[in-house]
């Protein structure tokens, strides 16, 4: 399929503009890189975005929080971020700067993905997670002791190091990043976790009823007087998403489904306007 696909899209595009080109794709040469374009800084930065939601997706495995709940804030801590700094780029103005993390493009990235409010770099994770050392290292950083006569010292690389989680908060790490997830849920962002989670129900209820995806609807919220107040306070922004004209409780539509939000038992009833 390929040859004949990439030959239609090249007469289309190419042929109908380009008089002197080729006639067919198959008489090209291949394209030739251009170094100069290549931008390691850019691919340095995606990778650590990369890593960071890898290891976010991580922490919320670890305490069962699925993504459509908002977090409050998440801690990126990146080991020898400055050295690196210093080392590629031979300025150590930049690697003071690289200290404070990403900026803002690459950040917002990793809120988007993760679900998370705010994105903090930081150096120290130590407020929200601890090391225990199996033996313990000296000051030194290594532990020297003899046996039989041999003289023998162990470093970080040859222990077993465990990271405890502390009680609010999950971590993660791969050697070179460490992730800190708040896990304080306040009132405001479990409620937004439910609205989240009613929005999703409702889309897949205009999925599975066949609904075009420009049809408004009607929705009702039954049975869970908790849910429904959740709804109502937050109509604008759950009408604005599934194109319902009225949200409303109590009311049987044409389509209606129980369903278990987030532990909590509700019927929700749709129909097309």
């Amino acid at each position: 399929m390929i040859p004949f696909m990439t030959e239609e899209i090249y007469r289309n595009l190419v042929c109908s503009t380009d008089s002197a080109a080729p006639e067919s794709i198959h008489l090209c040469d291949f394209p030739v890189a251009e170094e100069r374009f290549i931008d390691r800084k850019l691919e340095a930065d995606m990778e650590e975005v990369l890593e960071a939601v890898v290891l976010g997706r991580a922490c919320r495995n670890v305490v069962s929080i699925k993504n459509r709940q908002p977090i409050s804030r998440m801690y990126v801590k990146v080991a020898d971020r400055a050295e690196e700094a210093v080392s590629e780029q031979g300025d150590k103005a930049e690697a003071g700067s690289a200290k404070a993390g990403l900026d803002s493009f690459y950040t917002t990235i990793i809120e988007e993905e993760l679900n998370v409010k705010e994105v903090v770099y930081t150096e120290d994770v130590r407020d929200y997670t601890t090391y225990t050392f199996k033996p313990e290292l000296n000051a030194n950083g290594k532990l020297a002791f003899e046996v039989n006569g041999v003289n023998v010292e162990l470093t970080k690389e040859d222990l077993l190091i465990d990271m405890t989680q502390k009680c609010g908060y999950v971590s993660q790490e791969n050697g070179k990043m460490t992730v800190v997830l708040d896990t304080n849920l306040t009132e405001d962002l479990i409620e937004e976790g439910f609205v989240y989670e009613l929005i999703s129900k409702i889309q897949t209820m205009r999925k599975d009823a066949g609904f075009e995806v420009m049809d408004h609807i009607r929705v009702s919220v039954n049975g869970n007087a908790k849910l429904a107040e959740i709804a109502a306070r937050n109509r604008e922004s759950i009408s604005g998403k599934v194109l319902a004209e009225e949200l409303t409780e109590g009311k049987d539509f044409a389509v209606a489904k129980e369903w278990n939000v987030n532990g909590e038992k509700v019927t929700i009833a749709v129909e097309k306007v």
